[in-house]
């Protein structure tokens, strides 16, 4: 029963499988090469077929003299006995030759075990053939085991060109990287440029210094006349009104425009007039006279301490080009302060009108100013360098029309127009003590429809009388109807609200000196001026 048995020796433990047809190596006998060197055989790679084993038993060699020839072993020999490459030990066959992985970590495409290599053995001299030997198969745990190799259930990890889901995601990465750069840049560009940078700001700035103006200057000039300067607002007969005022006495007086009290003079019940003061204090006035011909009227608060009278300059000294103050409440902004200088002087300025009648137009030889003066100025004073009163402003020239004295609400375009002081205390007095006042008159009718250069008496009286009044200043100087007046004290004169004007800037009593026209011969007169009521 020894089919597919070995009969040969029995292999010792340290022994090595030796070529097919060698003799075994004798125990204990030392290792030498024999002639014929083969080629070391990796134990997991190994691929050659091995004799195929019969059943029946190998022929005995033959009885020789010669010594038998020692076992050649697998491998050189080592000079060095490092195991497991040097003497006979209980080491495992050696092992598989590694391959080197390429650059770029593409592991070798082979099988799951070890790779395999088959060197080419060298030739070897023709030897007799050899009796076919039975040897043991070597274990195939033996011939796969690699102890330098990983393990199996490890997976494999590849070394080389990303594949094209991984280069997307890592291009998507970037992109997304990039925006949220781009949005964080953008975040603190604005913020910078908003902000001017990262850090505080601080501008140089002067530092405090005396309140104090020079007492000519603008500021000095509105600090000491806005004490004396009040708003005053009017209601009555179904309208409302606001204006401006100043303090003429510590009684109380204080002198404004007819037009700015007129909603309160025009009502049955006396309306309602209330004065605030620069500091914000309120008190109620009343009426105390008026007049339409020269626009002007007078006011008195009772139970008022500390009031500041406003001095009183000189019309008659002020100059073409000195400097002014405007101070009122345009549109109801009190305590507004404007400059300018004097544009002109003896502007022959008419306003009113609207009852039809004449009873309520104003006659001003006024003084212009390029100071802004707007609706709600008007009442206000106009003062020189000194703050000294020397007109009250009252009528501009509106853009949209002709005149501008009264309540129309057009802007100012730099034509201002005042009341001289001078006629302004004249009527004030008169109003403070009597409650009327009074008109220089010449005592004769004007053509008003008259076109021609100057002014021309009428033939006859609007109520149907004489032109010349008898006995009056006119009858007296030998004015005739059908005379034109062509100047007054020498002054041109171009209509007959000219020469209204002109006389009406003197005070009753005076003299003037006329001219006049009579059958196209020019003739000069004197006369005294009259007085008449003004109602």
């Amino acid at each position: 029963m020894d089919d597919g048995k070995p009969t040969g020796p029995k292999a010792k433990w340290w022994s090595r499988p030796s070529a097919v047809g060698a003799p075994p190596q004798e125990p204990g006998g030392p290792s030498q090469p024999s002639e014929v060197s083969e080629p070391p055989t990796e134990p997991a790679a190994v691929t050659a077929e091995l004799p195929a084993v019969t059943s029946e038993p190998p022929a005995e060699p033959e009885p020789s003299d010669a010594p038998p020839e020692r076992p050649r072993p697998l491998h050189e020999p080592d000079a060095y006995s490092t195991p497991p490459y040097g003497g006979p030990g209980p080491w495992a066959p050696a092992p598989p030759v590694q391959f080197p992985t390429p650059a770029g970590g593409t592991p070798y495409p082979g099988p799951a075990g070890p790779p395999q290599f088959h060197p080419q053995p060298p030739a070897q001299p023709q030897q007799p053939p050899a009796q076919p030997v039975h040897t043991h198969p070597a274990p195939s745990q033996w011939l796969q085991y690699d102890r330098w190799s990983a393990p199996a259930s490890r997976p494999l990890t590849q070394y080389g060109e990303p594949t094209p889901k991984r280069r997307r995601a890592g291009l998507a990465a970037l992109v997304l990287v990039g925006l949220a750069a781009c949005v964080v840049g953008g975040a603190v560009g604005a913020y910078i440029e908003r902000n001017g940078g990262l850090t505080s700001v601080e501008l140089p700035q002067a530092g405090p210094e005396s309140a104090g103006r020079a007492p000519d200057s603008v500021a000095g000039i509105a600090a000491s006349a806005l004490p004396s300067v009040v708003t005053l607002h009017v209601s009555g007969g179904g309208e409302q009104g606001t204006g401006t005022g100043f303090v003429l006495d510590r009684q109380g007086h204080i002198l404004t425009n007819n037009h700015v009290v007129q909603p309160a003079s025009s009502s049955r019940s006396g309306g309602e007039i209330s004065v605030t003061f620069s500091g914000g204090e309120t008190a109620r006035a009343k009426l105390v006279g008026k007049d339409s011909g020269y626009d002007l009227a007078v006011v008195k608060v009772t139970g008022v301490s500390g009031l500041k009278p406003l001095p009183l300059g000189n019309s008659d000294n002020v100059q073409v080009g000195d400097p002014v103050v405007a101070i009122g409440a345009p549109f109801d902004l009190s305590n507004t302060v404007t400059s300018g200088i004097i544009s002109a002087k003896q502007r022959p300025i008419t306003a009113g009108g609207e009852k039809g009648d004449g009873s309520d137009i104003s006659y001003v030889d006024a003084l212009q100013t390029d100071a802004p003066i707007n609706p709600g100025n008007s009442g206000g004073p106009l003062v020189d360098a000194r703050a000294r009163v020397i007109g009250i402003n009252s009528a501009i020239r509106a853009a949209d029309s002709g005149t501008g004295l009264g309540t129309g609400q057009s802007g100012s375009i730099g034509l201002g127009f005042a009341i001289p002081i001078n006629q302004g205390k004249r009527v004030a007095e008169e109003l403070i003590n009597t409650g009327r006042a009074t008109h220089p008159v010449i005592g004769v009718s004007l053509d008003m429809e008259y076109t021609g250069d100057g002014a021309k008496v009428g033939d006859k009286a609007a109520d149907g009388g004489p032109a010349v009044t008898a006995g009056g200043p006119g009858d007296k100087a030998g004015i005739r109807p059908g005379d034109i007046i062509t100047e007054v004290d020498g002054q041109r004169v171009h209509s007959g609200e000219e020469l209204i004007v002109k006389i009406r800037a003197h005070r009753p009593g005076d003299r003037l000196e006329l001219t006049l026209v009579r059958g196209g011969k020019e003739r000069t007169m004197s006369l005294a001026l009259g007085s008449a009521d003004g109602t």
